[in-house]
Parts: structure tokens; C-alpha cells; sequence
């Protein structure tokens, strides 16, 4: 048979290996649920321990450890093809959502329950089912590393939920391995969406103070509830302020409206080339005939590609000028993109394509993930895993063909990234 005909075939018989093993990516998948990992606390040292097991079947895998606070294991581990080349990145993360056993569950939360084709437990979808997949891709390819050049790199934070200080940032701080041409991520999505991106955040605290009296006398005090709903509503205005958004990204959110908005909810689009303003906590004031002195307000702010930090953070400092009021931001991150052109996202279309019989759309993502950590350190990355259901609430599970799918598309983007052929 012709070298190129091989060649040709090769991603198809990859695909089919890891069909072939469908049980193998259930059992994995199952084992990492039952490693309850739940943050907060955000002690992952059991499904950490199981991930290392899992990794260390792999022939000629070289895995590392690093606890970077009580609890929180992260796990680096190589797997090289014996030649120069690039560098592949499958990243997730070991943490989940609390178990949430009084959330009213059918199934045991950690069970890691089979039936009628879906897989349940909690963070089987966010992200453990991903973590299997991207194992078990890692695998394949390494039975098949003849076919590759450079190396394929497992990083496994102990920390997202909380923003990942601990966890991927550290990693990409400090351990060279962590680092890479290109990252895959197998955090919740859906297999018929590429995202290549994802909204900046800032969260901001508000607080107003005011002179107390007696509700009928409201002519001897300052009502600092409506200092605070001074400042609410000019918080809100910023949604208004302008976004410069490049071309490639605007085209890409555009055309994908058509898929990715049955998925992911009607007004998708929209929500991603904005800015908007969710106030999430108000509280203030002891009794409704008492002026109350003080008030609280706490909002979550996302930034679409297309606008900065620094620009949000201006606008906070000419809204918020108001008598009585002060206010801080206790989190922050800017919009990350990788070019929707770029090499990782047309490859990982091109590997879901094969696999899928149909095209996916690319798109940005509405919710954080470790990859704008990635994107921070200048390494192109995209989200590809499974839709989520039942996210942070009873009965979160996943479609055992999407998780096959994942698996598959995972394994045959790596190998077009790192292959030496054409």
C-alpha cells in the first residue's frame, strides 16, 4: 500500500481504535467521577490519584507531580514521539462543583451511573468525562507514535473553579512542560462547536454609606440604598459602552448564530460581542421605617473581544464618582482570543468534520476556562467536549457518543498538528 494511502487512512483507523474502546473511555470516565474532588474544599488528591493511575498505563509516559497547597495536585505528563517537533497541550481540570447530594439526585452523585446511553455524576461533564477523553487520545496516539513528531503534554490542574492561581496559571508559571505550540481543552461545550474564545471578567464590590433616621424623617438622614441605586444604574449604562471587535471574530460569532444559539441559548450572540452587567448581591438597611446607613452591592462584569480592561476600569472611575460610595474589583481578566484562522482551530474542524460527517461552526464561549490562561501565556488553544447537562445541579451527566466523539476528535486534531505528513 502507497505511504500516502497510509497516511490517508491512518486518522480513520485511530478513530476507529478508539471506538473500539468506548468501555475503556466509560470506566475511565467512571473512576474519575467517583474520585469525589468538589471545590470548595478543592482537595483533589483522590481524583488526582486515579488520574495518575490512568495516565501511568500509557507506554513510555513520564508523568510529574506538584501539590501547590494542601489538597491541590496538579500533574504534568509527557509523552514524546523520540523527534524534534511541536508541542500538543491536553489541559483540564481535576476540581468540580460541590456534590450537591441534597440537590435532589435520581442517581448517586458519584456512582457514575450507565443508562440509556448517558453517563451521570458530578463533573462528569465539568470536566472529567473531557479528562477521559483527552487520556485515552493521548493513549491511541501514543501506540501510534511513528506517525507524529514532538510531544504530546497532559497538564491536569488541582484549581479552576477558583480561578486557577493554583493550578494552570501555576503551571504555566512555573513548569516549561506546561507550555506549548497548542492547547486542546476538553471543558464542557458541544462537539458541533470549535470556541476559540472567551469573554474577559471583572467582578466588582459596591458600597454605600448614608446618615441613618427614623423613616419618617427622612429629611434627617442619607438613604444609602438609593446612593447604591445610584450607582447600580450607572453601573448598568456600561453595557452601552463601544466593543472593536476584529472582522474574523464579528464573522465567526455571526455565522455560527445558526448552531451554536439552539445550543447554547437564544441571544448567544449578542451576549458575546458585548458587555454586560450582572448585579449579582444587594443587601442593606435592618428594618423598612429605619434610613439605612449602609449598603452593599456585588456584580459581575464580562467583556467581549473588543474592548480592554483598562477601558472598563476608566469607565468605573467616572461612573462611580458619587458622593458616598466606594468600590473595588476583587477579580479580573481580560477577553482572550486565538484567530479563528489559526492552525489548532482548523484542525480541531477538521477532526470533528471526519468524525461527525458535518462540519462544526467555530465560535467564542460565553464561560471562563483554563484556556484564557493559555491564550495569557501566548498559546493557541480551543475548548472541544461535551454538552453539559445538569451542570452544578442533580443528575449532571453526558452523552456516551459525544464522549466517544471528544475522545476521537481530541486524537485526530493532535495528530494533524504534529503529524510530518501533509
Amino acid at each position: 500500500m502507497p505511504a500516502a494511502e497510509t497516511n490517508a487512512e491512518l486518522p480513520m483507523r485511530i478513530a476507529a481504535e478508539i471506538g473500539a474502546r468506548r468501555d475503556d473511555l466509560i470506566a475511565m470516565a467512571r473512576r474519575l467521577v467517583a474520585a469525589a474532588s468538589p471545590n470548595p474544599p478543592g482537595d483533589v488528591t483522590a481524583a488526582a490519584a486515579v488520574a495518575h493511575e490512568l495516565m501511568a498505563r500509557i507506554d513510555g509516559i513520564a508523568i510529574r507531580r506538584f501539590e501547590t497547597a494542601p489538597g491541590i495536585v496538579n500533574l504534568v505528563a509527557t509523552i514524546a514521539s523520540g523527534r524534534p517537533g511541536r508541542r500538543l497541550i491536553f489541559n483540564g481540570h481535576l476540581d468540580t462543583f460541590p456534590v450537591g447530594e441534597d440537590l435532589g439526585w435520581t442517581v448517586p452523585p458519584l456512582g457514575g451511573t450507565l443508562r440509556d446511553g448517558r453517563l451521570y455524576g458530578r463533573g462528569v461533564s465539568d470536566m472529567k468525562g473531557g479528562i477521559a477523553a483527552s487520556l485515552l487520545a493521548a493513549s491511541v496516539l501514543a501506540a501510534h507514535r511513528e506517525h507524529w513528531s514532538g510531544e504530546i503534554v497532559i497538564t491536569l490542574a488541582g484549581d479552576e473553579e477558583t480561578m486557577g492561581a493554583l493550578g494552570t496559571r501555576w503551571l504555566l508559571e512555573n513548569v516549561p512542560e506546561a507550555l506549548g505550540d497548542a492547547m486542546i481543552c476538553g471543558d464542557v461545550g458541544s462537539p458541533h462547536v470549535v470556541r476559540f474564545g472567551e469573554k474577559g471578567l471583572v467582578w466588582i464590590e459596591i458600597d454605600a454609606e448614608g446618615q441613618p433616621a427614623h423613616g419618617a424623617h427622612v429629611h434627617k438622614g442619607i438613604n444609602a440604598i438609593d446612593r447604591l441605586r445610584e450607582a447600580l444604574d450607572a453601573l448598568k449604562r456600561l453595557e452601552a459602552l463601544p466593543v472593536a471587535a476584529p472582522a474574523e471574530v464579528t464573522r465567526a460569532i455571526r455565522e455560527a448564530a445558526s448552531i451554536s444559539e439552539p445550543l447554547s441559548g437564544a441571544g448567544e450572540a449578542d451576549t458575546l460581542q458585548r458587555l454586560t452587567v450582572n448585579i449579582g448581591t444587594i443587601t442593606g438597611g435592618i428594618s423598612p421605617n429605619l434610613v439605612p446607613s449602609r449598603a452593599h452591592a456585588a456584580a459581575d462584569i464580562r467583556l467581549p473581544v473588543g474592548i480592554t480592561l483598562e477601558a472598563v476600569e476608566q469607565a468605573l472611575q467616572r461612573a462611580l464618582g458619587i458622593a458616598g460610595v466606594s468600590w473595588r474589583i476583587t477579580q479580573k481578566y481580560p477577553p482572550s482570543v486565538t484567530s479563528p484562522d489559526h492552525e489548532i482551530v482548523r484542525a480541531t474542524i477538521a477532526a470533528a468534520t471526519a468524525v461527525l460527517a458535518r462540519p462544526p461552526v467555530a465560535n467564542m464561549r460565553v464561560g471562563a476556562s483554563d484556556a484564557r490562561l493559555y491564550r495569557m501565556f501566548g498559546v493557541p488553544s480551543v475548548v472541544f467536549g461535551c454538552t453539559p447537562f445538569g451542570m452544578g445541579g442533580a443528575d449532571e451527566h453526558v452523552l456516551v457518543d459525544e464522549l466517544v466523539a471528544v475522545a476521537q476528535v481530541h486524537a485526530l486534531a493532535a495528530l494533524r498538528f504534529l503529524s510530518t505528513h501533509e
